[in-house]
């Protein structure tokens, strides 16, 4: 890769030899159905209880045989928005958007905005476990309980969450490509500035800021990655979450290499707690969590370079659309084409015959205002009752629902305070720091293959989504009380291990399962409402983990199992497999 110029305009550029006439353009069906996978039935009344498909959910494609056709791609978008219940020229002309992008296919383009997004993924998780990692540092330093310290965390998902909320809808209103830069740039710099924290409200102000930037990162990539990406690789979600455990190890592995290195010794209290003359842990001789919360402030600083400097994200040609950038939308994906080594047959022209011509339609643009109710109206009652429109699949929204929010706080409840609990492992006598950053970043090491295995088994028959994940959830929470029944250091290792290998496996199914079981045209609603329970039950963990702990030390680890369990139990009840069915 080269720099590039950031503020250059390509949306205006003309890119010879890659538009091709329309006749000459071969219809390319989405997908090869599996070969193992039984016919579907075409009932009416079973239709909503499938996993969606191109034809429940999205007109099918013409034969591979046949040519595409203005009137043929009428009749599909025709198709398409009496599925969805909105008829508008914006909405027609995102859908020739669509099909043009399904016809490009998969390339080079795509693979790049694959890594890119991935740093999404990596940066969210690689802040959570970073935050985790020095809340023993914090309460040697500060003087904090290692109860009150646990506010950290909750000062960071305060800001996941409302990053999460805002980024969402500004994505909607200045753009993808200016939200896609700036969450990494402001999560960059608050963590750079975090680690020159003075105190700890100080430091769990800046952690909050910095999630505000970080919090964005999986509503917008996600989002933006999926706008781009033909709808037969759409299983490159599921492989997009690989990136999740990589940004745990890049922590581990430096929490491992500095805090141990540059840390007080565990028996000097803090300079807050004693008076002057008496030797106490001062900040010069804690600067481990600061060396590790610079690093990976510097870290996410050189991901937002990589975007913004050796990459140039063309603008997302629904939004264009919806601003009145008809032009420049259909330059876009003609800039993917030539991205990609392709050819385009989408031209001005063919939008208009589709979707309407701007003197014929008036109404061809979205105000703010509209954008943001149009985004709003994904939470309202009438976008949520066809969610329950039959008994399955009310059965299935309310169970994954139910999951998102019992997992949300299980999962930080044990991992967001995992140095903790490593710490005490042995009983009365504390482990030692460098042993227990030694041990945390052998587990984030284990935990890794996971996500690759789950890649591998979602697609295995007799296996499928539902197999895979229901195995990784029952194994994750068993291996949370088999940690809590023995004092054995070595015991509570291998169950850490093993549990971060199995959760990896669980959260990546999830996370591919929960958009490919929704109809189409509720698919944002329904993944919109399981991340928002996610994040409000992940918000409430570190309370869960403070208040519990007064009682019994372990309480937050059997309530984190006993939630993940729950899930399991959820997850067995779940009436729809999605291996081998189409969804966009």
């Amino acid at each position: 890769m080269r720099f590039i110029n950031p503020f250059s305009k390509r949306n205006d550029r003309v890119l010879p030899g890659v538009v091709v006439p329309l006749d000459n353009a071969p219809a390319h069906s989405p997908s090869n159905p599996t070969p193992d996978v039984e016919p579907e039935k075409k009932s009416d009344e079973t239709s909503l209880d499938r996993a969606p498909t191109e034809e429940n959910g999205f007109a099918a494609s013409l034969p591979e045989a046949g040519h595409l056709t203005i009137e043929s791609m009428r009749a599909e978008t025709e198709a398409d928005l009496a599925a969805s219940g909105v008829d508008s020229a914006y909405d027609r002309k995102s859908k020739v958007i669509n099909r043009a992008v399904q016809d490009i296919g998969m390339g080079r383009y795509q693979w790049q905005l694959f890594v890119l997004c991935g740093f999404g993924w990596l940066a969210d998780n690689l802040w959570l476990q970073g935050v985790a990692l020095t809340l023993p540092q914090l309460s040697m330093e500060f003087g904090v309980s290692e109860s009150r310290v646990r506010f950290t965390t909750c000062a960071l998902f305060l800001g996941l969450c409302l990053g999460a909320s805002f980024w969402g809808i500004a994505s909607d209103v200045i753009g993808r490509r200016p939200a896609f830069n700036m969450t990494l740039f402001i999560t960059g710099v608050f963590g750079l500035a975090a680690g020159g924290g003075p105190n700890w409200i100080g430091v769990c102000a800046l952690f909050s800021s910095l999630g505000l930037g970080v919090g964005g990162n999986l509503p917008v990539d996600g989002a933006l990655f999926l706008e781009f990406l033909p709808f037969a690789s759409g299983n490159l979600l599921t492989l997009l979450s690989v990136w999740w455990p990589i940004g745990n190890l890049i922590s581990s592995l430096l929490a491992w290499a500095f805090i141990p290195n540059y840390t007080c010794k565990s028996d000097i209290p803090s300079c807050h707690q004693v008076g002057p003359g008496i030797e106490c842990c001062r900040k010069e001789d804690n600067m481990g969590w600061r060396y590790l919360v610079l690093t990976l402030g510097a870290l996410t600083f050189v991901m937002f370079i990589c975007r913004f400097f050796l990459f140039h994200l063309y603008e997302s040609p629904k939004f264009l659309l919806s601003r009145g950038r008809q032009d420049e939308a259909v330059v876009a994906v003609q800039g993917i084409a030539y991205k990609n080594r392709s050819k385009t047959w989408l031209t001005t022209e063919i939008l208009n015959e589709v979707g309407g011509y701007p003197e014929e339609v008036p109404k061809q643009t979205l105000t703010s205002r509209e954008i943001i109710t149009r985004y709003l109206s994904k939470f309202s009652l009438q976008r949520i009752r066809p969610l329950f429109a039959t008994k399955q699949l009310g059965i299935t929204t309310g169970i994954l629902w139910f999951c998102w929010a019992t997992i949300g706080m299980g999962y930080p409840l044990f991992n967001a305070f995992l140095p903790q609990y490593i710490k005490r492992a042995g009983g009365a006598t504390e482990q030692s720091t460098s042993t227990v950053y030694r041990n945390y970043a052998i587990t984030s090491v284990v935990g890794v293959p996971g996500a690759f295995l789950a890649c591998y088994t979602v697609n295995l028959k007799y296996v499928g989504r539902k197999g895979t994940m229901i195995a990784g959830t029952l194994v994750t929470g068993v291996l949370l009380f088999c940690f809590t029944a023995s004092t054995d250091p070595d015991i509570q290792l291998l169950c850490t291990c093993l549990e971060a290998f199995f959760q990896n496996i669980m959260y990546g199914v999830l996370y591919a399962y929960t958009p490919e079981v929704f109809p189409a045209p509720y698919r944002g609603t329904g993944t919109g409402i399981a991340s928002c329970l996610n994040r409000i039950a992940g918000l409430c963990a570190p309370l869960v983990a403070i208040y519990g702990s007064s009682a019994n030390p372990d309480a937050p680890i059997y309530a984190a199992g006993g939630l993940i369990l729950a899930a399991f139990v959820a997850m067995c009840c779940l009436p729809i497999e999605t291996r081998g069915k189409q969804s966009l």
